[in-house]
């Protein structure tokens, strides 16, 4: 059984110099958890149904738009996919401590597969009606419960934790490299053959990951002691977090950027239209750019291999920032130019915490503690949109934009010097090999100098 980093006790934050979780002696490399057979296997089956499911994200909205006309619809739709992991998280990551990994997995893959068969089948058939759709966003929902934290500790078992940050940046990557395939081949497919096509690709997009899943070496897994049957076992999570500063305020930070920093769709659709009057075009371009950005920081990620806590913090800062400056540029371009920072920026924020929180966390208690983690980052957005809506209708989309990035910026602000309080850290300001460097360090190394 491994162990894994904060079995016993919580550790002090790590803010300045020593990473939040057990390092490698050098520079991994940015591909070298692929090294790993069953990682190999399941990186690959996720390529192919990452594809598949950014398709099926666009066909069905498309679906929905075409059958009611109505964008409210789509926000339903929108709505229904997300809201069993706000409602039914917390009980999810419960469930996934105390089973397999590899075989819930296997039964949410298939769930989510015949989900885009059933929906390909009514569409094929001409019998397809929007509350088809309601129903299987729902259902996607409901298996998306178990399978996201099941898919987010898991990793952690084909991998150890030497190489989970690696293999948790590559885990985004693929997902941005998809979401820069999937909707131009469902475009494509969409006006050539219908919506019906692109959800049967996506439901044989699954293939590919069980295929993997089934191939696996179980021998070769770093599998950990699932949590026995009990009592209180939500209760007992929600304590866990509560009891470990480094834990709680990642979440909390996580869960402002998420909630008021990440409201893209409503941005960017704002500016395409109201203020650069460029319509759908330009707005393609603007995700376009934040995917590249993305990948970006995904796979700088995985190059450093290591999760610090002053990346995370000065991550959130610069994201908060890029997202100020882009709400004050006059011209397009420059606009769209800025969306590859923010989308860098974004995903630094999002890995890192990732992969720090899971590198932090008891093994036993990993699955409450993502499926917590999970429920803040996806539930920001139904909360966060109405109010970025609001703000835009009232104050205009620029002051919508800057109070998002102002937000997640003080946010980082506020949580870093709580985590450096907490660890008893000060902020130092000097100068490393010609270069100004700004970080926190132990209070007991002023005390030293000053004794020296």
């Amino acid at each position: 059984m491994s162990t894994g980093p904060g079995a016993d006790s919580a550790p002090a934050p790590a803010i300045h110099d020593t990473p939040t979780a057990p390092a490698p002696a050098r520079r991994a490399s940015m591909f070298s958890s692929l090294r790993v057979r069953n990682y190999r296997l399941f990186f690959i089956g996720q390529v192919v149904s990452n594809i598949g499911t950014w398709m099926q994200r666009i066909a069905q909205d498309w679906l929905v738009l075409g059958l009611t006309g109505s964008a409210t619809a789509v926000g339903v739709t929108t709505a229904l996919q997300f809201l069993p992991m706000l409602l039914f998280g917390l009980y999810g990551g419960v469930l996934v401590d105390r089973l397999p990994k590899r075989r819930t997995l296997l039964f949410t893959q298939s769930a989510m597969a015949l989900t885009g068969i059933a929906l390909a089948v009514l569409s094929l058939s001409g019998h397809v009606q929007v509350w088809h759709v309601y129903v299987a966003a729902f259902a996607v929902g409901l298996a998306t419960v178990l399978d996201n934290p099941a898919r987010q500790t898991f990793v952690s078992e084909m991998v150890g934790p030497e190489q989970l940050q690696n293999a948790v940046s590559l885990n985004s990557a693929n997902f941005q490299s998809a979401r820069l395939i999937g909707p131009a081949v469902a475009g494509v497919m969409i006006t050539g053959v219908g919506t019906g096509w692109a959800f049967l690709f996506n439901g044989l997009s699954f293939v590919a990951p069980l295929a993997g899943l089934l191939l696996m070496r179980s021998r070769e897994l770093h599998v950990v002691e699932r949590a026995p049957r009990g009592r209180g076992q939500l209760r007992e999570g929600l304590h866990y977090v509560a009891g470990r500063p480094d834990l709680i305020w990642t979440i909390v930070l996580v869960g402002f950027v998420s909630t008021f920093g990440f409201n893209f769709p409503v941005y960017l659709s704002a500016f395409a239209d109201d203020v650069f009057h460029a319509g759908a075009g330009s707005y393609s371009l603007f995700n376009t750019l934040m995917a590249v950005g993305s990948l970006a920081g995904a796979l700088l990620a995985a190059r450093r291999g290591t999760a610090r806590m002053r990346v995370l913090v000065a991550g959130a800062v610069a994201f908060g920032a890029m997202e100020i400056a882009a709400s004050a540029v006059p011209s397009l371009w420059l606009f769209a130019l800025l969306m590859a920072p923010i989308g860098m920026f974004g995903m630094t924020v999002n890995v890192t915490a990732n992969s720090s929180v899971q590198l932090s966390t008891d093994p036993a208690m990993r699955g409450r503690v993502m499926a917590l983690y999970m429920m803040v980052f996806m539930g920001g957005a139904p909360v966060g949109a109405p109010i970025a809506g609001w703000v835009t209708d009232v104050y205009g989309v620029r002051a919508g934009l800057a109070s998002g990035g102002a937000i997640s910026a003080a946010a980082a602000v506020t949580v870093g010097l709580v985590l450096a309080r907490t660890g008893n850290l000060r902020l130092s300001v000097g100068w490393h090999h010609g270069h100004p460097r700004v970080r926190f360090v132990p209070r007991e190394d002023r005390e030293l100098a000053t004794v020296a």
